[in-house]
């Protein structure tokens, strides 16, 4: 049987296309992190407002950062989502030289990890690339099973991943946890992410 042409599009995990598409994933996340840290730097500081705005740019980067990568490498198969984790955990190895040229030179946020560290950067690298790999890989996943039931378009990936951000961060706010906003809607947006990963994954099998 010949190759069909969707098969070109679709699953694509060579070598050259997951590195190009890591750098681009790379790349995005440089974009998220260097806008948090400009309007970290210049909001006022006016109640809750500027924790927020930076709240809304987390959920703004996570979206490309979870289903980018399994949408450049057309993920459909096992084959396309360990395509996509692959290019997310490349995506964290760009990202480290936005950080390190960039970030780094600037002395744009306090390093709290090297503290942590003695000094050194290297123990905590190993925990970002894991970070940066899983909801890549997530995200293929609901994109995977999203394409075999007919409905892949960004807004419906997004959409409920979106709201459990909001929801998380509106939770923390109303019953006055410690804890801050971005960080609240991050971990919303990815725990709502692979609960339906791996509710796709399960009802997709059965």
């Amino acid at each position: 049987m010949t190759a069909s042409a969707v098969s070109t599009t679709t699953d694509r995990s060579d070598f050259r296309h997951v590195v190009r598409s890591g750098a681009t994933v790379g790349l995005v996340t440089g974009a998220g992190v260097i806008a948090f840290l400009v309007l970290n730097r210049f909001l006022p500081e006016v109640g809750t407002m500027r924790d927020l705005v930076l709240a809304f740019v987390v959920l703004a980067f996570a979206v490309p950062i979870a289903f980018l990568p399994g949408h450049l490498v057309g993920a459909r198969t096992v084959q396309g989502v360990a395509g996509a984790a692959a290019v997310g955990l490349l995506g964290t190895v760009a990202f480290m030289v936005v950080d390190i040229v960039v970030l780094r030179t600037f002395k744009a946020y306090p390093w709290t990890w090297d503290a942590v560290g003695g000094g050194s950067t290297w123990w905590y690298l190993a925990i970002w690339w894991m970070l940066g790999t899983f909801p890549a890989w997530m995200g293929a996943l609901v994109f995977a099973s999203r394409h075999a039931r007919g409905k892949s378009t960004l807004v419906s990936l997004a959409l409920p991943r979106l709201i459990g951000g909001l929801v998380a961060t509106l939770a923390v706010r109303v019953v006055g946890l410690a804890v801050a906003l971005p960080v609240a809607a991050g971990a919303g947006f990815l725990l709502v992410l692979t609960a339906l990963a791996v509710a796709g994954l399960v009802f997709h099998r059965t």
